[in-house]
């Protein structure tokens, strides 16, 4: 069968025989191993308790914005308790955590730590089974902890108004599933030829294009390969989030995984931007590794101004990027406390030279962290 005589590629006649150009993958898998070389190389300067800070700091935005990616918004706080409870990392005060957020971290983090481990089926019912914790996907009750089986017709991923919806995928039937998935299993466990960044981009491919269950085959996908960079790195410590670039980049993301479900078995596309997005990955690490450094220093240098627990908290919000502008109105509501209590908190501060009113106008006064306390 020659292309053009199928639609996607699990028709064509040599599923799954991926191809590509490995020659012009070398580059940029060459730039990829460069820069998480030069990462793993700061990190190593820094101590035990700056590293945790800094994976903890990763898995949080991973955990965050694999959900995003779908449309679903996880409590960030929430995300960062619960990863840090499991890790055993001191955070202070623990945000609450409903068993939706502790399902999605789970799986994130078992993919993590338990790289070496087989990816069985049963693995990734439980992953599956984590995601949805009741059996429902929104309002619709889903098929939890198995294979789909398309009693409301085939498995397609579609856009647009009822009516008026446009098909981007299908993905294989679903009595295809079992000999298909074992495939798969059996080919991420196994010793195979290709380079470890060009198996993560494949894994994630392949998975994706099965579309095996009812709901969650994206952040199911973005484990799989989150797994096998863990595979390759060969260190369950994670430092960068591949699927926070990939939600920078949502619409290049879900067009090229189109566009290759379209085409040819020849996958080079894919690959070329996997590897790109994985770059950027990386580089958003190291600035989120200079933040940790400076959230370092700013300790160091006020470790003996006196601070109560809301001021410490705030600060810590104000270190990690604050979402908007700071108010007093906003210090009394994150921090339960009267709006004499916020005043009085902030202005210690300034006295303290932590903080200082915002620079621009506006009807409320804002304030910021000051320059020199961040030096």
């Amino acid at each position: 069968m020659e292309s053009g005589d199928y639609t996607y590629i699990w028709q064509a006649d040599d599923w799954p025989n991926w191809r590509y150009d490995l020659a012009a993958l070398a580059a940029p898998m060459a730039e990829v191993s460069r820069a998480q070389g030069l990462l793993l190389g700061r990190l190593a300067d820094v101590g035990m308790t700056l590293r945790s800070e800094a994976s903890l700091a990763a898995l949080t935005e991973d955990v965050v914005k694999t959900s995003e990616i779908e449309g679903e918004h996880l409590n960030v706080e929430s995300v960062r308790s619960s990863i840090a409870r499991r890790l055993g990392v001191d955070i202070g005060a623990l945000a609450p955590v409903d068993r939706h957020v502790d399902g999605v971290v789970e799986m994130v983090l078992d993919a993590a730590e338990n790289y070496h481990a087989p990816l069985s089926k049963e693995r990734l019912f439980g992953w599956h089974a984590a995601l949805f914790p009741t059996g429902y996907s929104g309002m619709s009750r889903i098929t939890v902890a198995a294979w789909r089986d398309d009693a409301r017709g085939p498995m397609q991923v579609v856009s647009g108004p009822i009516g008026r919806q446009r098909v981007h995928f299908e993905a294989p039937p679903a009595d295809r599933l079992e000999a298909e998935m074992a495939r798969l299993l059996d080919w991420l466990d196994a010793e195979t030829p290709e380079p470890p960044l060009i198996k993560a981009a494949l894994g994630h491919l392949w998975f994706v294009t099965l579309h095996p269950f009812d709901d969650g085959n994206g952040r199911i996908a973005r484990a799989i390969g989150d797994l096998l960079l863990a595979r390759a790195d060969g260190a369950s410590q994670r430092f960068y989030s591949l699927s926070a670039q990939i939600q920078r980049e949502r619409k290049a993301y879900y067009d090229i995984l189109e566009r290759t479900q379209k085409s040819t078995l020849d996958v080079t596309p894919w690959l070329s931007w996997f590897l790109t997005t994985l770059h950027g990955a990386v580089d958003q690490a190291q600035r989120s590794l200079d933040a940790v450094l400076t959230k370092a220093r700013f300790w160091r240098r006020f470790a003996h101004t006196p601070m109560n627990a809301r001021q410490v908290k705030l600060v810590n919000r104000l270190l990690d990027g604050f979402d908007g502008k700071l108010t007093s109105s906003k210090w009394a509501a994150i921090a339960k406390c009267s709006a004499d209590t916020a005043l009085r908190d902030i202005s210690e501060l300034i006295a303290h030279d932590v903080l200082r009113k915002s620079a621009a106008g506006g009807r409320s006064t804002s304030y910021e962290l000051n320059d020199s306390s961040q030096a």
